[in-house]
């Protein structure tokens, strides 16, 4: 039997304590082996589920250790791009939250890096890995509801606290940051295609940090429209709508979390269905996937190359806005 990959996590986050933490540790071939969190305090609860969790109060410390194969990075956004960069040069295989940079430029550091020492650096994009993506990418390609025509996606939640870091400019907040990543990499992902031009970008701003944003965009096949905001009741849905029918996905992000995971299929006919994904855990998925991406070379399903597609269309909207 070969040997588990052994995650370490930097950072104490509540993400990593109620998500990734708990899923590393359930996740087939892998075993999360270690905490760096400036305080023995904040190790409490991750101990309660991994007694025996090596808790480091230096996140150098973490890196310098031999008994770590891997580390998940959870830390404020304007982190993720040093961090991930120190964890490469110690020898550390990558997976950091989205978005894994501030600005697309910032990912060519990370390719050079995952490309000079041939480690495996990726962003944590989870809803590629859920069948839920996977299938309404192969829907459209088999052209089940004809030529796509429009794609609109809505994301949104209300976190009104000024001190939560998403709130905060110096840690890189901001809504899309936070929840743009999903609502233009889902998009990049079923299609294929990327963006031409950004049509409309209507940007509401408090204290520096992009609350609520409004875009328009023209891709090669299709127009799209969405928003996303921290200041409105939680929603989230997409919809692609063909020539000849029309796709609904329902809990497109926090599936199993928000709501059940399932699309809503109308095809030319009229005919309606509804295909669900009830006992898919994303997250578990997603590292068991970057398990095998460590130990048998298998590609990962979301590269570098994505995420900063992905990022360039955020940086073009922030160009673009009024």
């Amino acid at each position: 039997m070969s040997k588990p990959v052994r995650f370490g996590v930097l950072g104490a986050s509540d993400f990593a304590l109620h998500h990734m933490a708990r899923a590393i540790h359930e996740a087939e071939g892998a075993v999360f082996a270690a905490l760096a969190t400036s305080s023995e305090e904040k190790a409490t609860p991750f101990r309660a589920f991994v007694p025996d969790l090596k808790v480091f109060t230096d996140y150098d410390a973490l890196l310098a250790s031999e008994e770590i194969d891997a580390v998940y990075i959870p830390l404020p956004n304007h982190l993720h791009v040093a961090w991930s960069l120190k964890a490469m040069a110690a020898g550390k295989h990558v997976l950091c939250e989205k978005p894994i940079a501030m600005k697309a430029g910032e990912i060519d550091a990370l390719i050079a890096k995952r490309d000079a020492t041939g480690l495996v650096c990726a962003e944590a994009f989870m809803i590629v890995h859920h069948p839920q993506w996977q299938r309404l990418r192969d829907l459209l390609a088999a052209g089940e509801i004809g030529t796509l025509e429009r794609v609109e996606v809505g994301f949104s939640f209300d976190n009104p606290d000024a001190g939560n870091i998403r709130n905060r400019p110096e840690t890189g907040g901001g809504a899309l940051g936070d929840i743009g990543v999903y609502a233009f990499g889902c998009v990049r992902f079923a299609t294929g295609e990327e963006p031409v031009t950004i049509t409309h970008a209507e940007i509401t701003r408090e204290n520096g940090v992009d609350v609520t944003a409004e875009v328009s965009a023209r891709f090669p096949g299709f127009a799209y429209h969405g928003y996303v905001s921290m200041r409105m009741a939680p929603f989230q849905e997409a919809r692609f709508h063909g020539r000849k029918g029309l796709i609904v996905v329902k809990t497109p992000f926090n599936a199993g979390v928000a709501g059940l995971a399932e699309i809503e299929i109308t095809d030319g006919q009229g005919l309606r269905w509804i295909e669900s994904f009830p006992a898919v855990r994303q997250y578990v998925v997603q590292v068991e996937n970057f398990v095998r991406s460590v130990k048998e070379g298998v590609t990962y399903p979301w590269s570098l190359e994505e995420a900063k597609g992905t990022q360039a269309m955020i940086d073009a909207v922030f160009t673009a806005a009024i």
